[in-house]
């Protein structure tokens, strides 16, 4: 019998956390449908790939993407495949193409997300065909698909929908119980649909876009916990997933995910919770050393399921000029941000009664919990029209000039031209130590790669290899934290399980998503900045990771897409190698639908 792809002698990771062995790999149809110790008959097969001395893992899963708007635009996802990336989750922080019209899809996702409007507006008016749940999977499941995609639906989609979005966005409105029952039967109805569950956001940090409400928090924010309630009810009917974000600023935020996550109340089943948080941030040291722990005696106690989710290597970002979401975090980084022209933008920043309130913020909120740690000698400028002061921070040149830090920030941006100084800093996961064990910890989910999103601002497409580099490099130096087979299960497995989706093992009878990764290649360069133009997006010059060495092929759905640097003839365009995964497909070992 003839194989489609034939993948010989490699270690073989089926997933599950078993230790890997040498095997090859026979595909027909999709699916994996030979797993031997012997060599396998080669002829008539197409696609014979050499994996000696190479690892074949199940092909990652990223549970936390904003591809909603690129999606449309280039079906391959080329960036988060060509590092192994088999199967991406779409609809996360409340927000969602679902229901919402073009225009207010635009304004919810564009400014938090840091993508160009246009190119989101011009995305949805030319390729939106649906108008719910059932037709958004379809149209979906129509494109040539690269990787296979899920969705949540977003609450403030959901919201904006039912509510419109000026209402959505109004702190004196409270919907109508009619309104809340029209909210709980489209929730219904999308997971119908196959949706995996609804996703929310509590922190207010995130901002619309657009003329209409612009500035105002996302419509999640500001719904009450009976409307919440009245939708996790849903959830929990259905036993479905919430992926949300509590408001750091708010301790009981978090508990009242926990208490909605639980059983304690007579209901009889608990309903899974998957939390955003950077666990071990600059500005809250102390948080990593309970974290876990806290988590666990919660989940136990309130007989609760919530998980956080967390990504496994440094957090470092970029930004150019003042464009950054965590300038949110203040009334007078918003002021700034809510002006799109640059003059005017600059006049605001030069103003002294502005600079006054803007320190008063900023001194004010070293005092509490923030996403940032606000140290600007933390803050180092990589690119400026004034080369004198590449290499320093801008807490060093408020040394030199005697200036308070926000002062020589500020000065700095208006003399050279806001947008034109980058800079960049690491706002979280900054102690190897902490980063091992957060890794290691069962409360946390790998994820949180915002992949599609903050374009300018900072990549994690590759975080599945580098946490695998992490592995590599710490069992050699005789300090492991997770054995090789324990960080694949991780990556794969352990979330598509959490998750509900279709994927993430490697065995015969499963569909065959997979990547084949060279150990050789899990060095520096994973780690490595990068930037390229983007077609689709106007030529806009992103942040990327190409480190082709570590992943030399990526196949989806027995297809190999990606193979040594190159996508196939096709890709993204004619080849439809991935499909969307409906929620409840996942059946158990070899009995696939």
């Amino acid at each position: 019998m003839t194989y489609d792809v034939i993948v010989r002698d490699g270690l073989w990771f089926d997933g599950s956390g078993n230790p890997p062995q040498v095997r090859s790999l026979g595909i027909r149809d999709g699916l994996l449908a030979t797993v031997s110790a012997e060599p396998l008959d080669e002829t008539g097969c197409p696609e014979v790939i050499d994996a000696a001395g190479k690892w074949v893992v199940p092909g990652f899963i990223d549970v936390h993407t904003h591809y909603d708007a690129e999606v449309l635009l280039d079906p391959g996802l080329r960036e988060s495949v060509r590092h192994g990336v088999t199967t991406v989750l779409l609809g996360n922080c409340s927000l969602s193409t679902v229901y919402a019209d073009s225009a207010d899809a635009a304004d919810l996702f564009s400014r938090v997300e840091a993508v160009p409007r246009r190119f989101v507006l011009g995305a949805l008016e030319a390729k939106k065909t649906w108008s719910g749940p059932a037709e958004y999977v379809r149209a979906l499941d129509e494109l040539p698909l690269g990787p296979n995609v899920g969705s949540l639906l977003g609450h403030s989609d959901l919201r904006t929908a039912v509510l419109g979005l000026g209402r959505a966005t109004d702190d004196t409105v409270r919907p109508t119980d009619a309104e809340l029952d029209r909210m709980a039967a489209m929730l219904d109805e999308a997971l119908d649909a196959g949706l995996l569950g609804m996703s929310g956001m509590d922190a207010a940090i995130d901002k619309l876009d657009g003329d209409r409400y612009r500035s105002r928090a996302l419509p999640s924010t500001f719904a009450t916990w009976r409307e919440r309630r009245k939708l996790i009810a849903v959830l929990r009917e259905r036993g479905r997933i919430l992926q949300s974000a509590p408001d750091v600023a708010n301790i009981l935020s978090g508990l009242f995910f926990f208490l909605s996550s639980s059983r304690i109340f007579g209901w009889r089943s608990g309903v899974r919770m998957s939390l955003l948080v950077s666990a071990d941030t600059k500005s809250m040291p102390g948080s990593a050393t309970f974290f876990g722990p806290l988590t666990r005696l919660l989940n136990a106690v309130l007989g609760a399921s919530v998980r956080f989710q967390h990504l496994p290597v440094p957090f470092e970002v970029y930004s150019d000029g003042i464009d950054l979401p965590v300038f949110e975090e203040f009334g007078a980084g918003t002021a700034a941000l809510h002006l799109r022209d640059q003059i005017e933008r600059n006049k605001l920043l030069a103003d002294t009664e502005y600079r006054r309130e803007f320190r008063r913020e900023f001194d004010r909120r070293k005092l509490g919990p923030t996403l940032w740690h606000r140290d600007f000698h933390d803050a180092v400028i990589v690119e400026c029209p004034d080369k004198t002061l590449i290499g320093k921070s801008f807490g060093a040149i408020a040394d030199e000039r005697g200036l308070h830090p926000l002062d020589a920030f500020l000065d700095v941006l208006i003399e050279n031209g806001e947008r034109n100084v980058r800079w960049t800093t690491v706002l979280a996961n900054h102690r190897p130590k902490q980063l091992n064990k957060l890794a290691a910890d069962p409360s946390i989910h790998m994820g949180f790669s915002d992949a599609g999103a903050h374009l300018r601002n900072m990549a994690f497409y590759n975080y599945p290899v580098r946490l695998l580099r992490r592995t590599v490099d710490a069992e050699r130096d005789g300090a492991p934290f997770l054995t090789v087979e324990r960080a694949v299960h991780r990556l794969t497995a352990e979330v598509a399980d959490w998750f509900g989706l279709d994927a993430g093992n490697l065995r015969e009878g499963d569909r065959a998503d997979f990547a084949v990764i060279d150990p050789a290649g899990l060095d520096e360069s994973v780690d490595a900045y990068h930037e390229e133009k983007v077609p689709f997006y106007g030529g806009l010059s992103r942040m990327v990771n190409r480190n082709d060495r570590a992943v030399i092929a990526t196949a989806v759905g027995g297809v190999v897409v990606f193979r040594n640097g190159r996508f196939c003839d096709g890709y993204g365009t004619t080849v439809k190698s991935g499909r969307f995964l409906r929620a409840g497909a996942r059946q158990p070992h070899g009995a696939r639908v």
